[in-house]
């Protein structure tokens, strides 16, 4: 590798859209930083490239056979499924990912959503700039049922690290928890999403995970239960799940990521009973982009100095 490596940045914008600074991953190597890159922009941007850095960009075996000179592959995020990290393992290509960086963010997220489902406050809140309070011949008065957490119980798909401290924060506001673990198989995901009040998503995207909530698990929950989403989009069949909020078979759904992203005009979720939707932003406070940005950059130095680190493949 040259004493001054060439590195690409794909898709720079979301983790740094300028109030972060490249400088430390700049001092590193020649870097080419482009905020967006359309999948046909993908090899003649990462040309000669010797680093790579990729966030949700793909990255194919058919794209990485096209660019012999690469030898290391960072993500900048957990999820590293936009690589074909077989076709880079067999190319002796290290893989490395950003893990924790956003625990207490999307943890943090989980609690918008779900206390913007059972508190309205944002809804209510817009009622008040509008007038209504000004208007109201009473004190006070709600839209909607307003659902205390305390005593009800929270089923977490997955124990690793955001779904504990998911759990953290659940117990603080005297919710029980009860976890459906990998190891617990089908039998435990069916009694956690029985007895759930909440259930909240926190395992990774798999071909055993994909659409792991469809029309049949969704009849395992409560018609009063309400389903959150902060993980990987495809975890949801996104068809059922507008079709039980729109017939009343869970009572609502809080959702930071779709099976497609950006999602198409007209997503049937998009018009669905009770479902609020925010535009994958768990990830995305200052304070944790800024842990990514610097692990992303310690990656890079540990593999420049030969001694790789949270290498996935």
């Amino acid at each position: 590798m040259s004493q001054r490596p060439h590195l690409v940045i794909l898709d720079g914008h979301t983790l740094n859209p300028g109030d972060l600074s490249w400088e430390p991953l700049q001092a590193l190597a020649d870097c080419r930083i482009h905020p967006r890159t359309s999948p046909a922009e993908i090899v003649s941007r990462s040309a000669g490239a010797e680093l790579l850095l990729t966030n949700k960009t793909p990255l194919t075996a058919a794209t990485l056979a096209a660019l012999p000179a690469v030898r290391y592959i960072g993500v900048l995020a957990t999820g590293f499924n936009v690589v074909d990290v077989a076709a880079a393992r067999a190319r002796g290509i290290p893989v490395a990912n950003v893990p924790a960086y956003g625990t207490q963010s999307v943890a943090q997220h989980v609690f918008a959503l779900l206390l913007e489902l059972t508190q309205h406050t944002g809804t209510h809140a817009a009622s008040v700039r509008a007038g209504r309070w000004a208007q109201s011949p009473d004190f006070c008065y709600w839209d909607s049922p307003l659902i205390e957490l305390a005593g009800k119980t929270l089923g977490i798909v997955g124990s690793g690290r955001i779904g504990s401290a998911v759990a953290r924060i659940a117990e603080a506001f005297g919710m029980t928890v009860v976890f459906a673990r990998r190891s617990g198989g089908r039998a435990e995901l069916e009694s956690v999403l029985r007895r759930a009040d909440v259930v909240s998503l926190h395992c990774p995207l798999t071909d055993e995970t994909r659409h792991l909530i469809n029309a049949t698990t969704l009849g395992w929950m409560k018609p009063s239960a309400l389903l959150i989403n902060t993980s990987r989009g495809p975890l949801i069949d996104d068809t059922a799940l507008a079709e039980a909020l729109n017939q009343g078979r869970i009572a609502g759904a809080g959702l930071d990521v779709l099976s497609t992203e950006p999602p198409p005009a007209g997503h049937p979720l998009f018009s669905a009973h009770n479902c609020l939707i925010t535009p994958h932003i768990a990830w995305a406070t200052a304070s944790a982009r800024r842990r990514l940005l610097d692990t992303a950059v310690e990656n890079v130095r540990a593999f420049l100095a030969g001694s790789p680190v949270n290498i996935v493949n």
